[in-house]
């Protein structure tokens, strides 16, 4: 017997219950009339993820509760749809003995913040015709990189499986899978398929592993599993979506198309995958997979490094922006390239409309950065202005000179200008709502090469997970992209033309750190390896640049705690992954 399955790629938003209720409505209506009989929503859909400390509230899980008996309610209109979908859950009656052994004697006590959780759950529940027909509670908890879900949720050793159409479906939650027990324990309770829901965020080669990883699980089991993603961003993480079915061999039969949200079908038949669009094509069908090409179309097309991390970048300042309610961007544009990169996924996000730049020149700055930077905002349509900040800078000196007489000028009056160009952009922000969007990249936070409350002042860091040279790649990407309707968007000079903050005469980038693919490759080894300085020099790096790349690192810290929060797509950045001392006398040998 043929079962459709539909797989809800969706776009949530952490809280906003009722959105996200209509958002699992709306794929349900779209999986019902397509004939399917199980819609998979990802990973916590009804709350968004992750809420973080949103968790240790009580009143949180009872909105929950509320929501999730909404969706039983306005899920009834569909007759015979299985659907998952993932939510927090306490537990009611754990709630109280557990309330009641500590002394508080009820289910509404509150959760205490530094306790093991015993009665709180990472869960996904089976809704069929207006009821709960069962639950299933995350067994494996992850602890590491941007995760910290044992500071929120109990585990469970409980497999869960239900029977629709002949076949039995075994329902684990995304790290679940990263581990042999849980899907074992559901092949034992007598899965034949395997359902996924998943909350798991972008970074660089992460599709691949997780290909790796679900293959393992199949070669454990001899199950076939259906993945499915959430798509969006979240504060700092962006999720890809990218979900998938394999066969009990490991083959792909489907895949959804990264970063983009839509509800996909694919049809079995005795609990194996069919290929290609999983029998009778319908209109839902050939909507989801719009640009597919080669013998299956049901199979998305594998995107480019250089494409998957514009499209993160282009994701997150979307919805960072459209879900916090700004209406729209400023940005302090330089005439040089990390502006210009952040110039453009700013107008791709949020469209040309929404987005201001601002130039702010120097007596430093020189006229080519000027010319290409009014160059670039008119060719991506967006309004310019030129503040100049000479004025207020002689000013500022004017003030200080009692206080500096007999010393030199150094990086004091460099920082001053940055900070002038905060002060202005901020002042813009506050004036008419936007938020500021800064354009430092992660080679310059790693080394302190930024000024606080100057060129870090702003709300979102749209960049500050792109080492340097990525930078150049990404914006060569994005001038031959066909995606965004308008090629070349950004003037071929500031791609050749050296580096410089323009703060003093003839500066570049290069006067005070190694050139940018050492700086790069030694940033990485250390802190995104965490390989040590030996391990680095013996890769073939000067011991000087690796000693003083490492040491830059160290002594900047106290900057990094108090820059805006930003896109993440590498496996480690700088912010939740990145968890070291700023006082410390600790030096790590070079052998």
């Amino acid at each position: 017997m043929k079962t459709r399955i539909a797989l809800a790629q969706i776009n949530v938003t952490v809280g906003d219950f009722a959105g996200n209720v209509a958002k699992i409505v709306a794929a349900a209506r779209d999986a019902h009339s397509a004939g399917a009989k199980l819609l998979v929503a990802p990973e916590l859909a009804l709350s968004g993820y992750p809420p973080e400390d949103l968790l240790l509230r009580p009143a949180f899980y009872t909105a929950s509760a509320a929501a999730l008996a909404d969706l039983a309610q306005q899920l009834k209109q569909f007759a015979g749809l299985h659907v998952i979908v993932g939510h927090p859950l306490r537990d009611a009656a754990d709630s109280v003995a557990n309330s009641a052994a500590s002394g508080h004697g009820n289910a509404n006590a509150p959760i205490q913040r530094g306790v093991p959780p015993v009665d709180t759950f990472n869960a996904a529940s089976l809704v069929v015709d207006g009821r709960i027909a069962g639950t299933y509670r995350k067994q494996d908890l992850p602890n590491t990189e941007v995760f910290d879900e044992k500071r929120y949720f109990a585990s469970d050793a409980q497999p869960f499986v239900f029977e629709l159409d002949g076949v039995k479906y075994g329902v684990v939650i995304c790290e679940d899978a990263w581990h042999a027990s849980a899907a074992q324990m559901a092949k034992a309770a007598g899965a034949q398929v395997l359902l996924i829901p998943n909350g798991s965020p972008f970074h660089l080669n992460k599709e691949a592993v997780r290909f790796d990883i679900l293959r393992a699980r199949i070669r454990e089991t001899g199950l076939p599993m259906v993945y499915v993603n959430m798509v969006g961003a979240q504060d700092e993480l962006v999720f890809d979506g990218g979900s998938f079915v394999l066969d009990a061999q490991g083959e792909l039969v489907a895949k959804m198309p990264q970063f983009e949200e839509a509800t996909a079908f694919v049809e079995f038949e005795n609990a194996v995958p069919l290929r290609g669009h999983g029998g009778e094509a319908k209109a839902n069908d050939a909507q989801l997979f719009s640009g597919a090409t080669g013998a299956n179309p049901a199979i998305a097309p594998e995107l480019s490094l250089e494409a998957q991390v514009y499209a993160a970048l282009v994701m997150g300042v979307r919805d960072y922006v459209n879900k916090n309610g700004f209406p729209g961007a400023l940005i302090g544009l330089s005439g040089g390239v990390d502006s210009a990169l952040v110039l453009a996924v700013a107008c791709d996000a949020l469209g040309a409309d929404r987005v201001r730049a601002v130039m702010m020149p120097s007596r430093y700055t020189a006229d080519i950065s000027t010319t290409d930077a009014a160059e670039m905002a008119r060719r991506v349509g967006v309004r310019y202005d030129e503040i100049a900040i000479a004025p207020m800078f002689d000013a500022f000196r004017s003030s200080l000179a009692q206080e500096f007489e007999g010393r030199p000028e150094d990086a004091t009056e460099e920082n001053i200008q940055a900070r002038i160009r905060g002060t202005l952009l901020m002042a813009l922000s506050n004036k008419f709502g936007s938020i500021v969007l800064t354009t430092g990249n992660k080679s310059e936070m790693a080394v302190g090469y930024c000024t606080l409350y100057g060129d870090m002042a702003g709300g979102f860091a749209v960049i500050k997970d792109i080492a340097k040279t990525l930078v150049y790649r990404l914006c060569h990407y994005r001038n031959q992209a066909t995606a965004f309707g308008t090629q070349n968007v950004i003037p071929e000079r500031i791609l050749t033309r050296a580096p410089s903050a323009e703060l003093r005469e003839n500066q570049t980038d290069q006067d005070s750190l190694p050139p940018y693919d050492v700086l790069d490759a030694i940033m990485r080894m250390y802190m995104e390896e965490d390989r040590s300085l030996a391990e680095i020099i013996a890769a073939g790096y000067a011991v000087e640049d690796v000693k003083r790349v490492t040491r830059l690192i160290k002594i900047n810290e106290y900057k990094r705690r108090q820059a805006p929060i930003g896109i993440r797509v590498t496996h480690r950045a700088f912010g939740r992954d990145w968890r070291y001392p700023i006082t410390s006398r600790y030096t790590e040998p070079v052998e």
